[in-house]
């Protein structure tokens, strides 16, 4: 039993069964009992057309499960006026509607990235709840409150590409835990959604991921502490990750349609650029971080654009554009503690990095803050 084709046919499938006017919990209901047939049936009978037969053996269900004999009938009415679309179209679109209804503006980030997994990605709950570190029955409870949500949902216009690529960077974020890699399961549902839409900011996101997860086996020590980029052993980036998402980019900026996600890979790529830290060209970060702020007006990446102004003019250049900007942003006390040691102010620097060490999200940025302050009070 080939579980890997399972896995890939089981989006265009779903889609097909919404498409064709079953709900989306119903059709996810009927695609589960297909995909339990065809474990019973296909090692000893395996189709030639296995995405066919999960179509029709679904479908079958799905009616089988409609309890109004009126309702049924209404369906296969409809589904027998309905022009055939050439086999081509039908799965980009089918493809393309399961994205946009995970990623539905009605449900929340969380419940959209729950969603896209489960429908898109194929994973199961218990998969999604042991990335998430929360309890199965948790997880179960969120994709089924979220599948009630999106039921019923008909798109009589174009679904939103930004809230889709918001979802899977939400996903990519998320890196890894327990025996799902959700980087990389982001990195290929975007390839899916890549090779079925044709637009600049799906390569321009499908480029960032692949230049930053090229840094990740450099990102961490063997006791598990993280190595700042500036610190980390680039022989351990992976050259093909990046030579890709570089190809990827440079085709998506000549297109000159510049979006959000093109413009941070650009930022990723002169890292990835860069023999050594120190050869990292800085102005041109500023530079893309300067249409980053035209494009987003987002306080976070006015707080990258301080860092990298400190590196291209100097800590007191920096400091004064962390000046202009709210502290409460996440990060901010970290990075005024980064740009004083530089200016010299270690003690006041120490002071910071111990402030934000309290301040930290997560366990290993906040062992990683306390070294900091602990090495310039040692000095």
């Amino acid at each position: 039993m080939d579980e890997a084709l399972l896995r890939s046919l089981t989006p265009s499938v779903l889609a097909v069964l919404v498409r064709r006017g079953a709900d989306f919990a119903a059709a996810e209901d009927a695609m589960q009992e297909a995909l339990l047939e065809a474990v019973r049936v296909w090692p000893t009978d395996p189709p030639r057309d296995a995405k066919g037969w999960l179509i029709t053996v679904a479908w079958r269900r799905f009616l089988d499960a409609s309890r109004a004999e009126t309702a049924r009938r209404r369906r296969e009415d409809l589904l027998d006026q309905e022009p055939a679309p050439g086999p081509a179209a039908a799965a980009v679109d089918d493809t393309l509607q399961l994205y946009f209804l995970c990623a539905h503006p009605s449900l929340t980030p969380s419940s959209a990235v729950a969603l896209t997994l489960r429908a898109v990605g194929g994973l199961t709950t218990r998969q999604i709840a042991q990335a998430y570190l929360v309890p199965e029955a948790t997880m179960a409870q969120r994709i089924s409150r979220a599948k009630r949500t999106v039921s019923g949902v008909r798109f009589d216009q174009p679904g939103d590409v930004a809230t889709v690529l918001r979802v899977l960077y939400l996903v990519f974020n998320e890196g890894y835990s327990g025996d799902v890699d959700l980087a990389a399961e982001a990195i290929r549902l975007t390839r899916q959604l890549a090779a079925a839409i044709d637009h600049p900011e799906v390569s321009g996101l499908l480029a960032l991921m692949l230049l930053h997860h090229a840094r990740r086996a450099a990102r961490t020590a063997p006791d598990g502490s993280l190595v700042p980029l500036a610190e980390q052993d680039r022989g351990r980036w992976d050259t093909g990750s990046i030579a890709e998402g570089v190809h990827i980019l440079q085709t998506a900026l000549a297109r000159d349609r510049l979006g959000e996600f093109q413009a941070q890979a650009a930022v990723a790529a002169l890292h990835a650029d860069a023999p050594t830290a120190a050869e990292t060209d800085w102005v041109q970060i500023v530079e893309w971080y300067d249409e980053l702020v035209r494009l987003t007006d987002s306080p976070v990446v006015r707080l990258n654009r301080a860092v990298a102004v400190g590196e291209a003019d100097g800590p007191r250049a920096g400091l004064a554009a962390l000046a202009a900007l709210d502290d409460s942003i996440p990060r901010h006390t970290a990075v005024a503690a980064y740009l004083h040691e530089r200016d010299g102010a270690l003690a006041t620097a120490a002071q910071l990095y111990a402030e934000a060490a309290r301040k930290a999200p997560n366990l290993a940025e906040r062992d990683h803050l306390t070294r900091q302050a602990a090495r310039l009070n040692a000095r």
